[in-house]
């Protein structure tokens, strides 16, 4: 019944495989860290050494939500995970977090600390130096993607050798526009290697916004969402944009430029963003890229590689290729080849034992007998270069209604070989179901052995943990609001699934309750969130916090569950007020004792707060109403903090709106 309401409340509000020397391949080590987006440069999303958590306890009554760091901004990046880091004289397993608003938080993996252990910020909006802002109305920057600020968008990757995390920034200094490459000591927060640099650069070529025979990339709205790649000695990074698609190398030692191109030098469009997911290279360190909406022009003699897959060596090189028959119905149709990240298979039995998988949009009008968008699984030493006739693929195996804005997981189980996707609907429909196929021979059941019960609106990224071929668990995040809702108000909601069998759902956060009120609650959520599980804990970025989770052990104690953990309010005009109740509930079995309730945040000054809140008894609640009064024009945001004796504190509700004349 809560869970519904609290759906509804949501519903109302808005009509590696590691190339460094000395690190194992994944899928034969031990668990040493994740340190890049889904585990590994193939991009597979196992953690094959997860000895704590099994299908046995993942389980409501003894596995939960067991802590959360709160934040200054959205997490729409994947937490990274090293243990038996030195902070300050003292060792810790820590989680690295980044945000919409430009900062890098270090966390104790264990909660064993109640605040960060260090922060770096990016901004002073004292200075006039802030984020990317995105607003409704179209400016003063059309092309972002997230809403209200655009900051660290995507993954960053760390180098556990030299201790160095690696990741981009976007800032606005006073209306002009940064992206920078920062490595970070991940004991400090410092800078290295006399960084950061800011990105630049120019290709030729006569494509859309040309110059003189030159395409620049154009720092303002280039979006970097595709997580970060290293491998051959260089931070590999991709961009998107309305314009072109860019992949640059840096040097990770001197942070200089090694290469630059444009996917569509003399054309338009070719974005490299896969919903979050990573650029991938294989044990040989060349690099897979695929490629979105644009022109393809590659077999007539041209350079542009609109909805392909792309196989670059170390120096960014063009080595082979692989693009749909239907390459010229996808690019005016929205339907890219590249929403969905690419994923290189452990070696296969078959006629082709070094494979990708790759799957985009799809549907009508492009896929028609059946309407569905294929997955398509590719022979790496033969891409297949594009064939009008018949793709030159070794399989494709026809799945979602609307494709996939997401990546597939892998595992290798005792019994079998298994691949699992999440893909979403066409036009507004209503989501997909999570799907399982197994591998036999190099080739994939040509349709699933098992789904979920449950669908995904918009589809979902999953992760595996398992310990070797036993014990093997599911980890996918639901988002419940659309893709279009900016920044949408549903919770966040973990599902652990049996990667045998995933009609068997071990547990969902949103159901579980205490005292009749959510027990698990998630922070809000944001869209491609992947989770991350290391040593017994599953770590899920949201709008407004951390959310770990783990075995319980002792339950005893207050907790805290809000109404919402944010809210958006309606566009106001200049001096007008809009209020919004939101409630605290204690779903511990103790007191909750309130000590403080603050505005802070980017705008704290556009929002107020009146409260009830003291001491809340087990399933009781209090009331923190919050006024928005915007005094300038466009976004503002800030955050309630809650200063409470739960686990957690403090608790924040992430609070965004837009002014207008």
């Amino acid at each position: 019944m809560i869970q519904s309401m609290y759906r509804a409340f949501a519903k109302f509000g808005l009509s590696f495989i590691l190339t460094i020397a000395g690190l194992p391949l994944a899928g034969a080590q031990t668990f040493t860290g994740v340190f890049t987006q889904h585990n590994d440069n193939g991009r597979t999303g196992q953690n094959l050494a997860e000895t704590i958590l099994t299908p046995q306890n993942v389980i409501s009554s003894t596995f939960g939500k067991v802590f959360s760091y709160s934040v200054d901004g959205q997490i729409y990046a994947q937490p990274l995970y090293v243990p038996n880091v030195t902070i300050s004289g003292s060792t810790h397993d820590v989680v690295y977090v980044v945000t919409q608003n430009d900062s890098v938080y270090a966390f104790d993996a264990e909660g064993l600390t109640p605040t960060a252990l260090w922060q770096v910020s990016f901004i002073n909006p004292a200075a006039g130096i802030t984020p990317i802002t995105c607003t409704r109305s179209g400016t003063p920057n059309p092309y972002c993607s997230v809403y209200p600020y655009t900051g660290i968008l995507s993954t960053p990757v760390i180098n556990p050798t030299t201790n160095t995390m690696y990741l981009v920034s976007r800032t606005e200094n006073n209306g002009k526009f940064y992206q920078t490459l920062h490595a970070l000591d991940i004991t400090t927060g410092a800078e290295k290697f006399g960084g950061p640099v800011n990105i630049a650069g120019s290709v030729p070529g006569t494509g859309y916004d040309s110059k003189n025979g030159v395409v620049t990339f154009p720092v303002n709205i280039a979006i970097q969402r595709a997580a970060l790649l290293l491998a051959n000695g260089n931070v590999y990074i991709g961009w998107a944009g309305v314009w072109h698609g860019w992949v640059m190398a840096y040097n990770a030692t001197t942070l200089k430029r090694q290469r630059i191109l444009s996917t569509t030098p003399d054309a338009r469009g070719g974005g490299v963003w896969f919903s979050g997911n990573g650029i991938a290279a294989d044990a040989g360190g060349d690099i897979y890229v695929a490629v979105s909406d644009g022109t393809f022009d590659v077999n007539t003699g041209g350079t542009d590689y609109g909805d392909s897959l792309v196989r670059f060596d170390a120096d960014l090189n063009v080595l082979d290729y692989f693009t749909p028959l239907d390459q010229s119905c996808r690019a005016v149709n929205d339907m890219d080849l590249g929403s969905g990240g690419p994923m290189l298979l452990p070696t296969q039995p078959g006629n082709a034992p070094n494979e990708l998988l790759i799957s985009g949009k799809g549907g009508l009008p492009c896929d028609t007998d059946p309407a569905l968008s294929p997955i398509y699984l590719l022979n790496v030493d033969d891409l297949g270069g594009y064939n009008a006739t018949q793709d030159q693929d070794v399989q494709e195996v026809d799945t979602a209604p609307g494709g996939y804005w997401s990546s597939p997981a892998y595992w290798q189980g005792a019994d079998s070989t298994y691949v699992y996707y999440g893909g979403t609907a066409k036009n507004g429909g209503h989501g997909d179901y999570l799907k399982m196929f197994t591998m036999t021979d190099g080739l994939l059941s040509t349709s699933p052995v098992s789904q979920s019960a449950n669908i995904f609106p918009i589809g979902t990224t999953p992760s595996i943990s398992a310990n070797g071929t036993s014990d093997g668990i599911l980890w996918t995040v639901e988002r419940p609001d659309a893709l279009g809702i900016l920044p949408g108000m549903g919770l966040s909601n973990l599902y652990a699934f049996d990667a045998t069998n995933l009609s068997n759902v071990l547990y969902e956060s949103e159901s579980v309750l205490s005292h009749g009120v959510p027990r698990d609650q998630g922070g809000c959520a944001n869209k491609f969130a992947v989770p991350t599980i290391a040593n017994g804990r599953v770590y899920v970025g949201t709008q407004n916090e951390l959310d770990v989770f783990g075995l319980l052990g002792s339950t005893s104690g207050p907790g805290v569950s809000l109404g919402n953990p944010c809210w958006t309010f309606k566009t106001a005009v200049l001096g007008n007020s809009a209020k919004e109740p939101i409630a605290v509930y204690n779903s511990g079995n103790s007191t909750l004792n309130i000590s403080n309730v603050t505005i802070t945040g980017t705008n704290p000054s556009e929002f107020s707060q009146t409260n009830t809140c003291t001491s809340v008894a087990p399933g009781a609640k209090c009331v923190i109403t919050v006024t928005f009064t915007p005094s300038s024009v466009g976004p503002q945001s800030a955050s309630v903090m809650i200063t409470d004796n739960a686990p957690g504190s403090p608790h924040n509700i992430f609070l965004d709106g837009s002014g207008e004349n």
